[in-house]
């Protein structure tokens, strides 16, 4: 259907085909061969939409937003008086409120559908919570939170069909759907395209059925050109030293080591919402000049509570241990590749990454107090 129609006008250009088939049908009342007569294709297709959509009503985050767009469908179909226009007019401007446009959604999708991607992690959305969380299960049973975002973002991520939910009730959890794991692929090679060309480290041999690899572009300390780092988006490497055990049996990352870890990450993921952002960390790692950064210098246009949260903890943490927890909890390279870059010896690097962790809970602890400053 054309979404230059009178009767879909105001609706984001995120909406999908078949949905916006389905509230022309039900809210605006259009014949279902009238929709297929516009949009190309024959009627039972659009009969199997209309239905599906119905039955996907079950799931609160679907509900929700058609809710939204449907009263915008039906009062711009019934308004023909100058003063049901005007009102049109103002509903038009809410729903703007209540749903995310193309550019909101697709940086916050990219952010949500990676995390989305690691073993264990689900979207939970509670009854009239205007946010919802990622939360992951970590190896001892207990859940890391991991991940906030907009109510709003969520149900269209739903509408797309990029999550689906897995169990309903007072929190209904979802999970990322094989079409949300090729939007967010389409996502990151067009992010490629953008950035050009590059170094980048070939992936192992082995095991790529667990994998789903992603890239981040870096700056080499020793050539000081960008470079692509590929890894892998289903588990981190802070996850899969969590699942190590020490010599006494004890898991070798505590559950807030971890967490510290995932909070430094998403302030990171957060303010690298801004273009040309990422160049900025570099600074702090060994090969860069140090002192240079501002954390207030305006560079880009990211969240500057994030920017400013993640510069406090890197300056607090200091040489060495900033780079080892910038590299594998922000820019997700292997401890490997860390070792290798660092000039550090072999296995060196999960001791130092620990020692690190540590000191980054000791800095959150006197920042925001024993179990303050939660994501989000």
């Amino acid at each position: 259907m054309n979404r230059s129609d009178p009767v879909l006008a105001g609706l984001p250009a995120w909406v999908p085909d078949a949905a916006l088939h389905y509230l022309a049908h039900t809210e605006a009342g259009l014949p279902i061969r009238e929709l297929a007569r516009k949009s190309g294709c024959h009627a039972s297709t659009v009969l199997r939409q209309i239905r599906r959509f119905e039955t996907r009503r079950d799931d609160p985050l679907i509900d929700a937003v058609l809710r939204k767009l449907g009263a915008t469908v039906g009062q711009t179909h019934s308004s023909a008086a100058p003063a049901q226009q005007k009102e049109s007019t103002v509903m038009q401007a809410a729903l703007k409120d209540q749903a995310p446009d193309t550019t909101t959604l697709n940086r916050d999708a990219r952010r949500i559908l990676r995390r989305l991607c690691e073993t264990g992690a689900v979207l939970a959305v509670a009854v009239d919570m205007e946010k919802a969380v990622v939360v992951r299960d970590g190896a001892t049973g207990s859940s890391t939170r991991t991940a906030v975002v907009d109510r709003k973002v969520a149900e269209a991520m739903a509408l797309q069909d990029w999550i689906s939910a897995e169990r309903a009730g007072r929190i209904t959890r979802y999970r990322i759907t094989p079409a949300g794991r090729a939007a967010l692929e389409e996502m990151m090679d067009s992010d490629a395209a953008q950035t050009g060309p590059g170094l980048s480290e070939a992936p192992a041999d082995f095991a790529d059925q667990h994998r789903v690899w992603g890239e981040r572009t870096v700056r080499d300390n020793e050539t000081g050109q960008p470079r692509k780092v590929r890894y892998n988006l289903a588990e981190s490497p802070l996850t899969a030293l969590a699942r190590r055990r020490d010599k006494d049996g004890s898991p070798f990352l505590s559950d807030d080591l971890v967490t510290a870890g995932e909070r430094l990450r998403e302030d990171f993921e957060l303010a690298q919402m801004g273009p040309r952002v990422a160049q900025n960390w570099d600074r702090f790692l060994t090969g860069g000049g140090r002192g240079g950064f501002a954390a207030d210098s305006g560079v880009g246009n990211g969240p500057a509570q994030a920017r400013g949260r993640v510069a406090h903890a890197l300056k607090d943490l200091g040489p060495g241990l900033s780079d080892v927890v910038l590299r594998c909890c922000c820019y997700l390279e292997g401890l490997e590749s860390t070792e290798k870059r660092l000039g550090w010896s072999a296995r060196s690097g999960k001791i130092v990454l620990r020692i690190a962790l540590m000191r980054l809970k000791q800095h959150y602890d006197e920042t925001t107090g024993p179990g303050g400053g939660l994501i989000g």
